[in-house]
Protein backbone atom coordinates (compact mmCIF):
# COMPACT_ATOMS: atom_id res chain seq x y z
CA UNK A 1 0.00 0.00 0.00
CA UNK A 2 2.85 2.36 0.93
CA UNK A 3 4.56 1.67 -2.41
CA UNK A 4 1.33 2.38 -4.23
CA UNK A 5 1.00 5.76 -2.50
CA UNK A 6 4.60 6.67 -3.35
CA UNK A 7 4.10 5.69 -7.00
CA UNK A 8 0.89 7.73 -7.12
CA UNK A 9 2.63 10.78 -5.68
CA UNK A 10 5.46 10.46 -8.21
CA UNK A 11 2.93 10.10 -11.00
CA UNK A 12 1.09 13.24 -9.94
CA UNK A 13 4.36 15.16 -9.71
CA UNK A 14 5.41 14.06 -13.21
CA UNK A 15 1.98 14.99 -14.53
CA UNK A 16 2.31 18.46 -13.01
CA UNK A 17 5.77 18.90 -14.54
CA UNK A 18 4.43 17.79 -17.92
CA UNK A 19 1.52 20.24 -17.68
CA UNK A 20 3.88 23.04 -16.70
CA UNK A 21 6.07 22.37 -19.72
CA UNK A 22 3.05 22.41 -21.99
CA UNK A 23 1.65 25.63 -20.50
CA UNK A 24 1.74 28.41 -23.09
CA UNK A 25 2.82 30.79 -20.32
CA UNK A 26 6.06 28.87 -19.98
CA UNK A 27 6.93 28.86 -23.68
CA UNK A 28 8.92 31.91 -24.82
CA UNK A 29 6.96 33.00 -27.88
CA UNK A 30 7.25 36.79 -27.61
CA UNK A 31 9.69 39.20 -29.22
CA UNK A 32 13.34 38.13 -29.19
CA UNK A 33 16.21 40.30 -27.99
CA UNK A 34 18.66 40.58 -30.89
CA UNK A 35 21.27 42.91 -29.40
CA UNK A 36 22.04 44.72 -26.15
CA UNK A 37 24.99 46.80 -25.04
CA UNK A 38 25.76 49.58 -22.58
CA UNK A 39 29.37 49.98 -23.78
CA UNK A 40 30.57 48.20 -20.66
CA UNK A 41 33.94 46.56 -20.07
CA UNK A 42 35.14 44.72 -23.16
CA UNK A 43 33.74 47.26 -25.65
CA UNK A 44 36.23 49.66 -27.23
CA UNK A 45 36.68 52.15 -30.06
CA UNK A 46 39.36 51.77 -32.69
CA UNK A 47 40.98 54.90 -34.07
CA UNK A 48 39.08 56.43 -37.02
CA UNK A 49 40.75 55.98 -40.38
CA UNK A 50 40.20 55.55 -44.10
CA UNK A 51 41.42 51.99 -44.20
CA UNK A 52 38.74 50.08 -42.32
CA UNK A 53 37.07 47.24 -44.30
CA UNK A 54 34.03 49.51 -44.85
CA UNK A 55 35.75 52.83 -45.55
CA UNK A 56 36.13 56.05 -43.55
CA UNK A 57 34.78 54.78 -40.24
CA UNK A 58 35.58 54.39 -36.58
CA UNK A 59 34.79 50.85 -35.54
CA UNK A 60 33.25 49.78 -32.23
CA UNK A 61 34.48 46.32 -31.27
CA UNK A 62 34.51 43.88 -28.39
CA UNK A 63 32.02 41.94 -26.26
CA UNK A 64 29.98 43.72 -23.60
CA UNK A 65 30.79 42.10 -20.24
CA UNK A 66 27.30 42.88 -18.90
CA UNK A 67 25.16 41.62 -21.79
CA UNK A 68 27.41 39.18 -23.66
CA UNK A 69 26.61 40.76 -27.05
CA UNK A 70 29.43 41.72 -29.39
CA UNK A 71 30.08 44.61 -31.76
CA UNK A 72 29.50 45.27 -34.63
CA UNK A 73 25.74 44.92 -34.39
CA UNK A 74 24.42 41.91 -36.30
CA UNK A 75 20.68 42.28 -36.89
CA UNK A 76 18.58 41.67 -40.02
CA UNK A 77 21.51 39.71 -41.43
CA UNK A 78 23.88 42.70 -41.22
CA UNK A 79 27.55 41.82 -40.88
CA UNK A 80 29.29 45.18 -40.43
CA UNK A 81 28.87 48.69 -39.13
CA UNK A 82 30.60 51.62 -37.50
CA UNK A 83 30.73 55.36 -36.90
CA UNK A 84 30.84 56.97 -40.33
CA UNK A 85 32.97 60.12 -40.63
CA UNK A 86 31.42 62.37 -43.30
CA UNK A 87 32.71 65.81 -44.34
CA UNK A 88 34.87 65.75 -41.21
CA UNK A 89 37.81 68.07 -42.05
CA UNK A 90 40.45 65.35 -41.71
CA UNK A 91 38.81 64.03 -38.53
CA UNK A 92 38.94 67.49 -36.88
CA UNK A 93 35.22 68.38 -36.93
CA UNK A 94 34.02 65.22 -35.18
CA UNK A 95 34.96 63.24 -32.10
CA UNK A 96 33.79 60.00 -30.46
CA UNK A 97 34.76 58.46 -27.12
CA UNK A 98 33.55 55.85 -24.68
CA UNK A 99 33.37 57.81 -21.42
CA UNK A 100 32.59 56.98 -17.81
CA UNK A 101 29.70 59.24 -16.75
CA UNK A 102 26.70 59.32 -14.43
CA UNK A 103 24.02 57.40 -16.26
CA UNK A 104 20.22 57.45 -16.35
CA UNK A 105 20.01 55.37 -13.15
CA UNK A 106 22.17 57.85 -11.22
CA UNK A 107 25.09 55.42 -11.07
CA UNK A 108 28.43 55.49 -12.88
CA UNK A 109 28.30 53.92 -16.33
CA UNK A 110 30.16 53.78 -19.63
CA UNK A 111 28.48 55.58 -22.52
CA UNK A 112 29.24 56.55 -26.11
CA UNK A 113 30.04 60.26 -26.48
CA UNK A 114 29.68 62.06 -29.85
CA UNK A 115 30.66 65.65 -30.64
CA UNK A 116 30.33 67.78 -33.76
CA UNK A 117 32.46 70.91 -33.39
CA UNK A 118 31.48 72.63 -36.64
CA UNK A 119 29.76 71.95 -39.93
CA UNK A 120 31.34 72.02 -43.38
CA UNK A 121 28.09 71.32 -45.20
CA UNK A 122 27.01 67.74 -44.49
CA UNK A 123 29.27 67.03 -41.51
CA UNK A 124 27.94 64.06 -39.50
CA UNK A 125 28.98 60.88 -37.73
CA UNK A 126 26.19 58.28 -37.70
CA UNK A 127 26.54 54.77 -36.33
CA UNK A 128 25.46 52.73 -39.35
CA UNK A 129 24.29 49.12 -39.38
CA UNK A 130 25.44 47.99 -42.82
CA UNK A 131 24.97 45.18 -45.33
CA UNK A 132 21.46 44.33 -44.18
CA UNK A 133 20.23 41.14 -45.84
CA UNK A 134 16.75 40.89 -44.33
CA UNK A 135 15.41 44.40 -44.83
CA UNK A 136 11.71 43.51 -44.93
CA UNK A 137 11.36 42.61 -41.25
CA UNK A 138 10.07 44.40 -38.16
CA UNK A 139 12.50 45.94 -35.70
CA UNK A 140 12.26 47.67 -32.33
CA UNK A 141 15.12 49.85 -31.07
CA UNK A 142 15.53 51.45 -27.66
CA UNK A 143 18.36 53.42 -26.09
CA UNK A 144 19.05 56.23 -23.64
CA UNK A 145 20.21 59.59 -24.94
CA UNK A 146 21.47 62.81 -23.36
CA UNK A 147 21.74 66.00 -25.45
CA UNK A 148 23.45 69.32 -24.81
CA UNK A 149 21.27 72.38 -24.33
CA UNK A 150 23.30 74.95 -26.29
CA UNK A 151 22.50 73.46 -29.70
CA UNK A 152 18.78 73.09 -28.99
CA UNK A 153 17.76 76.74 -28.60
CA UNK A 154 18.98 78.23 -31.87
CA UNK A 155 16.16 79.67 -34.04
CA UNK A 156 15.26 77.76 -37.22
CA UNK A 157 17.89 75.06 -36.68
CA UNK A 158 17.62 71.27 -36.57
CA UNK A 159 19.43 68.08 -35.64
CA UNK A 160 18.72 64.47 -36.62
CA UNK A 161 19.01 61.55 -34.22
CA UNK A 162 17.92 58.41 -36.11
CA UNK A 163 16.97 57.15 -39.56
CA UNK A 164 16.85 54.28 -41.99
CA UNK A 165 17.08 54.27 -45.76
CA UNK A 166 15.87 51.67 -48.19
CA UNK A 167 17.77 50.56 -51.23
CA UNK A 168 17.89 53.11 -54.05
CA UNK A 169 16.94 56.05 -51.85
CA UNK A 170 19.78 58.01 -53.46
CA UNK A 171 18.19 57.30 -56.87
CA UNK A 172 14.83 58.74 -55.68
CA UNK A 173 13.00 55.43 -55.90
CA UNK A 174 13.40 54.46 -52.24
CA UNK A 175 12.25 55.66 -48.83
CA UNK A 176 13.74 57.23 -45.70
CA UNK A 177 12.37 57.18 -42.15
CA UNK A 178 13.94 59.92 -40.02
CA UNK A 179 13.62 61.46 -36.54
CA UNK A 180 14.48 65.13 -36.03
CA UNK A 181 14.52 67.79 -33.39
CA UNK A 182 13.45 71.08 -35.00
CA UNK A 183 13.67 74.54 -33.47
CA UNK A 184 11.02 77.15 -34.20
CA UNK A 185 11.48 80.87 -34.91
CA UNK A 186 11.98 81.52 -31.21
CA UNK A 187 14.51 78.73 -30.79
CA UNK A 188 12.11 76.38 -28.96
CA UNK A 189 12.82 72.71 -29.77
CA UNK A 190 10.16 70.19 -30.81
CA UNK A 191 10.04 66.68 -32.31
CA UNK A 192 9.56 65.93 -36.01
CA UNK A 193 8.90 62.39 -37.40
CA UNK A 194 8.99 61.93 -41.17
CA UNK A 195 8.90 59.50 -44.05
CA UNK A 196 10.16 60.85 -47.37
CA UNK A 197 11.25 59.95 -50.88
CA UNK A 198 14.07 62.53 -50.84
CA UNK A 199 15.14 65.30 -48.43
CA UNK A 200 12.89 67.87 -50.14
CA UNK A 201 9.77 65.74 -50.60
CA UNK A 202 8.13 64.18 -47.57
CA UNK A 203 5.45 61.51 -47.92
CA UNK A 204 4.15 62.05 -44.40
CA UNK A 205 5.18 64.26 -41.46
CA UNK A 206 4.29 64.40 -37.78
CA UNK A 207 5.19 67.37 -35.55
CA UNK A 208 4.95 67.03 -31.79
CA UNK A 209 5.23 70.09 -29.56
CA UNK A 210 3.31 68.55 -26.65
CA UNK A 211 6.07 66.23 -25.43
CA UNK A 212 8.93 68.11 -23.78
CA UNK A 213 12.41 67.89 -25.38
CA UNK A 214 14.76 67.01 -22.49
CA UNK A 215 18.07 68.86 -22.41
CA UNK A 216 21.12 68.08 -20.32
CA UNK A 217 19.34 65.00 -18.95
CA UNK A 218 18.95 61.37 -19.94
CA UNK A 219 15.81 60.27 -21.76
CA UNK A 220 14.69 57.03 -23.37
CA UNK A 221 13.96 56.94 -27.09
CA UNK A 222 12.14 54.04 -28.79
CA UNK A 223 11.61 53.29 -32.47
CA UNK A 224 9.50 50.53 -33.99
CA UNK A 225 8.49 49.81 -37.54
CA UNK A 226 6.53 47.23 -39.45
CA UNK A 227 7.98 47.21 -42.97
CA UNK A 228 5.18 47.37 -45.53
CA UNK A 229 4.06 49.23 -48.62
CA UNK A 230 0.44 48.84 -47.54
CA UNK A 231 -1.90 50.27 -44.95
CA UNK A 232 -0.64 47.77 -42.36
CA UNK A 233 2.75 49.48 -42.22
CA UNK A 234 3.65 51.26 -39.00
CA UNK A 235 6.34 53.67 -37.77
CA UNK A 236 6.23 54.42 -34.03
CA UNK A 237 8.46 56.80 -32.05
CA UNK A 238 8.32 57.31 -28.28
CA UNK A 239 10.22 59.50 -25.83
CA UNK A 240 10.18 58.42 -22.18
CA UNK A 241 7.17 56.25 -22.99
CA UNK A 242 5.17 59.08 -24.59
CA UNK A 243 4.19 58.79 -28.25
CA UNK A 244 5.85 61.33 -30.52
CA UNK A 245 4.36 59.93 -33.70
CA UNK A 246 2.55 56.74 -34.67
CA UNK A 247 2.23 56.57 -38.44
CA UNK A 248 0.04 53.85 -39.95
CA UNK A 249 0.69 53.26 -43.62
CA UNK A 250 3.60 52.60 -45.98
CA UNK A 251 7.10 52.47 -44.52
CA UNK A 252 8.81 51.91 -47.86
CA UNK A 253 8.41 52.71 -51.57
CA UNK A 254 8.47 50.44 -54.62
CA UNK A 255 8.83 47.44 -52.29
CA UNK A 256 12.44 48.39 -51.51
CA UNK A 257 13.99 46.61 -48.51
CA UNK A 258 15.91 48.55 -45.87
CA UNK A 259 19.46 49.14 -47.02
CA UNK A 260 21.05 50.44 -43.81
CA UNK A 261 20.05 51.79 -40.40
CA UNK A 262 21.47 54.92 -38.81
CA UNK A 263 21.09 53.75 -35.24
CA UNK A 264 22.46 56.97 -33.75
CA UNK A 265 23.17 60.24 -35.47
CA UNK A 266 24.85 63.56 -34.75
CA UNK A 267 23.96 65.79 -37.67
CA UNK A 268 22.36 69.18 -38.23
CA UNK A 269 22.98 72.90 -38.60
CA UNK A 270 22.98 73.77 -34.88
CA UNK A 271 26.61 73.69 -33.72
CA UNK A 272 28.61 72.88 -31.74
CA UNK A 273 26.63 69.92 -30.37
CA UNK A 274 27.30 66.78 -28.39
CA UNK A 275 25.48 63.80 -26.90
CA UNK A 276 25.81 60.59 -24.90
CA UNK A 277 24.20 57.23 -25.77
CA UNK A 278 23.76 54.24 -23.46
CA UNK A 279 21.95 50.92 -22.96
CA UNK A 280 21.02 50.05 -26.52
CA UNK A 281 18.49 47.26 -27.07
CA UNK A 282 17.27 45.86 -30.39
CA UNK A 283 14.35 43.38 -30.60
CA UNK A 284 12.47 41.73 -33.45
CA UNK A 285 9.20 43.16 -32.11
CA UNK A 286 7.87 45.41 -29.37
CA UNK A 287 8.79 43.79 -26.02
CA UNK A 288 6.09 43.41 -23.38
Amino acid sequence: MKNFIIIAIIGIALLNISCQKESPNEIPNGPKLLFSSGFEKGVYLEEPNDDTPIGRYQLIKGTDSQTGFSWPINVLGANSGGLHFIDDDNFQALENEIQTVIGHTGDSTRALYNMERYDLGITQCPYEILNIQEGRKDLYIKYWLKLDSASLFQPDMWRAIFEYKTKDYAENTGFRLIAYIYMDNNGMPYWHWQGDKDPQHSIWEIDNRAVHVPVNEWFMTEFYWHWSEGDDGRALWKINGEVIGDHHGPTTRNSKPIDFIILTQIYGDANPKYQWIDDIEIWDGIPE
